[in-house]
């Protein structure tokens, strides 16, 4: 936990900002992997963790605006959860440890909010908690959403974008996590393994540091699937493997890193041509950040950079401004350049990405690439971001468009059927927008041509 002011100054800037009425923060109950008593790792709630620090199933909280009163409502531990967890902290114990002096049973919360003029509340993501809180407030389920209080959403951004300097430390120190998986599948990516083999070591080196996955590995020599969770590939000589693993510390602050690998000792000139390209837009994309300009038009950059170097090597041709005004390079990197991140990987977006990414009235594209930013709005200070672009040849998109006969004036679909078989690349670093520029989170990881390959001998 940090100190009990930190908490105690969350909640009361979270008052002033929303003004009045009951704020509802709910807290996330055990989740049931095949059977009640067999459960997934639990994760608390981010907003809980942020306004109240504890990492319990089955509480939630209430913030009386008006009164100021402060409520944690939960059950204390029984001798038979005691006999199969052990001793523990009293709720009691652990509320006064993050500024918070009354606690009540779990039961007497629906009569809580039953007397309450007007409940803010949050869309909720999990199942359990959106039975809870259809049951309590009288809202069909399928309202919760757009029920929820706006001025709440808006409140919590405007306080969780912003990190305190306690925060980057805990950031760092994840992010440090994540350099040591990543250093170490590079050493251990090599052809005749299988990738759940490395995404073993990945998982291990996160545990061996007291660390957790932040999300799901995607390490796989198949990288043009941008989300590829499956590992039962045998790598051969010859691939690229992708490897998109962060780490969650034990305060929950995120690391999200991504690194691509030959599987052979060396890249291929091939390779090396597409992933310096990569590198360039992620170097130059990370040096245009600062206080001021809108990450869209970073995103624009560094899918220029993109459109450039696919030119120089006659894949695509004509002008770029105009590639990059008609969408050309949605074919080569569908997703965005980054997004906000914090307590949670994708920091926030829980409480709705366009909340979290877009200005108020900013529209989102619909071409494919740009429509995928998740952060558009103009960077501030204390703002942390990833930036993580990536050039990919998927073989389904190539022969759709070609079909189409999409941009035939722009892409040299022949020579392009020559990389179907590539698969992708993609590097990623965790940045922190300061005064006048930028800092990079964590140490160094490599990401050269040289650095990588010189972990491979």
């Amino acid at each position: 936990m940090f100190s009990t002011q930190t908490y105690i100054e969350r909640r009361n800037t979270l008052k002033r900002t929303v003004g009045s009425g009951l704020i509802l923060i709910m807290g996330n109950e055990e989740a049931p992997m095949n059977y009640h008593d067999n459960t997934y790792r639990y994760r608390q709630d981010s907003n809980f963790l942020y306004y109240f620090g504890i990492s319990l199933a089955n509480l939630s909280a209430v913030i009386d605006v008006d009164s100021g009163e402060e409520i944690i409502f939960g059950d204390e531990f029984s001798m038979d959860d005691i006999i199969w967890v052990g001793p523990q902290p009293t709720l009691a114990d652990q509320s006064r440890k993050v500024g918070v002096y009354r606690t009540e049973p779990y039961a007497k919360l629906a009569s809580k909010l039953a007397t309450a003029s007007k409940v803010h509340f949050t869309p909720p993501y999990r199942y359990e908690n959106k039975f809870k809180l259809s049951e309590w407030l009288n809202i069909p389920v399928s309202q919760l959403k757009e029920k929820a209080s706006a001025s709440l959403i808006k409140a919590i951004v405007a306080q969780r974008s912003y990190k305190s300097t306690e925060e980057i430390v805990q950031m760092e120190e994840a992010v440090n996590i994540c350099r040591e998986m990543h250093i170490a599948a590079m050493r251990e990516t090599k052809a005749g393994r299988k990738e759940y083999e490395i995404a073993a070591i990945i998982h291990g080196k996160a545990l061996e540091l007291g660390g957790e996955l932040a999300y799901p590995i995607i390490f796989s020599i198949n990288g043009q699937t941008l989300h590829n969770h499956y590992h039962g590939n045998t790598m051969t000589e010859g691939r690229l493997a992708l490897n998109d693993s962060g780490a969650e510390n034990s305060m929950f602050y995120a690391g999200d890193i991504t690194r691509t690998i030959p599987v052979s000792k060396k890249f291929t000139e091939q390779q090396k041509e597409i992933y310096n390209i990569v590198l360039q837009m992620e170097l130059s994309a990370i040096e245009a950040l600062k206080p001021g300009i809108q990450y869209k038009e970073i995103h624009l950059l560094a899918n220029k950079i993109l459109l450039e170097g696919l030119s120089d090597l006659g894949l695509v041709k004509g002008n770029v401004d105009e590639m990059l005004a008609e969408g050309v390079q949605g074919l080569f990197m569908p997703h965005g350049l980054g997004h906000a991140i914090g307590l949670d990987v994708h920091d926030m977006e829980d409480l709705g990405e366009n909340y979290v990414g877009y200005a108020e009235g900013q529209q989102r594209s619909t071409q494919l690439g740009l429509k995928s930013l998740r952060l558009a709005k103009e960077l501030e200070e204390g703002y942390v971001l990833t930036v993580e672009p990536g050039l990919y040849f998927i073989p389904e998109l190539i022969d759709k468009w070609q079909s189409e006969k999409k941009f035939t004036n722009f892409v040299n679909y022949d020579k392009l059927a020559q990389y179907k078989d590539f698969g992708g690349v993609r590097i990623e670093d965790n940045c922190l927008i300061t005064a006048d520029g930028h800092q990079i989170l964590g140490k160094p990881i490599p990401k050269t041509i040289d650095e990588v390959e010189a972990l491979k001998n």
